[in-house]
């Protein structure tokens, strides 16, 4: 009998305890898309570059809106501006930067119309991982998303943000990958570096990281009950929270 199965019928919240015993598994790979893939080639300085400047977008340090002047940029990394002016091209295409007519290049500040809809995707295809995941995982990967959700709720107390924005990372990746589907793990992981910038700028509300612990743990539960809908549902309903404190947090700065 498989673990889902098996999970359906326990009436209350599975825990570790209910997992076989061993060593924890290594923690689930979802492919990073804001890197580019090994190659054997060398890495051009423009693509050094390009990589650098998405980090720093991703993690927040630089945030939506801020100016990306070319100059200034060349000048930071001692190069020329030609390699600058072709990582900012990338970055355009990749939907980090905005390229505006006679003002030059900003980290993107989307319109709330269109932050809405990325956050209606995000969620929609987080639901959808969850869900799948609710079916799919292993016990050992089960045995793996809980130890993360564990961490997460003791650095929950811990006031951290951009500790727990880490964690979280790594807790969202386990679902991506537990519903077995690369390509749809690969999507979403997608439109999440898209909306990244947004999600991490929310944990700095007060008393967010407790909220969001409470939401992921609704979360978890059903994915350890193996019950599809109620995963989706869970984590949907997370999401667009996670949307409505960002909307909070924006007009407070």
């Amino acid at each position: 009998m498989s673990a889902s199965s098996t999970s359906r019928k326990r009436p209350d919240r599975m825990t570790l305890d209910d997992l076989p015993q061993g060593t924890l598994p290594a923690e689930p790979v979802v492919p990073r898309v804001d890197r580019a893939l090994p190659s054997l080639q060398k890495v051009t300085r423009a693509e050094e570059l390009r990589l650098q400047l998405a980090d720093e977008i991703v993690r927040g340090a630089l945030a939506p809106g801020a100016p990306l002047d070319e100059t200034d940029i060349a000048r930071r990394f001692n190069v020329s501006r030609t390699p600058v002016r072709e990582a900012l091209r990338q970055l355009v295409a990749s939907g980090l930067v905005e390229a505006r007519p006679h003002r030059g290049a900003v980290v993107a500040q989307p319109s709330i119309e269109r932050l809405k809809s990325m956050f209606e995707a995000m969620a929609e295809l987080e639901a959808l991982c969850a869900g799948l995941a609710a079916e799919r995982m292993s016990a050992a990967e089960r045995h793996g998303l809980e130890a993360i959700h564990e961490e997460l709720r003791v650095l929950s107390y811990t006031g951290n943000p951009d500790r727990f924005h880490e964690v979280n990372e790594r807790f969202h990746n386990a679902i991506y990958a537990g519903s077995q589907n690369g390509y749809i793990a690969e999507i979403t992981l997608a439109t999440r570096v898209r909306v990244q910038p947004f999600r991490r700028a929310q944990f700095r509300n007060l008393g967010r990281l407790a909220k969001s612990q409470a939401e992921h743990d609704r979360v978890v539960v059903a994915i350890m009950r193996g019950d599809k809908q109620g995963a989706a549902a869970a984590m949907r309903a997370h999401i667009e929270l996670v949307r409505g404190e960002y909307e909070i947090y924006a007009v407070s700065v």
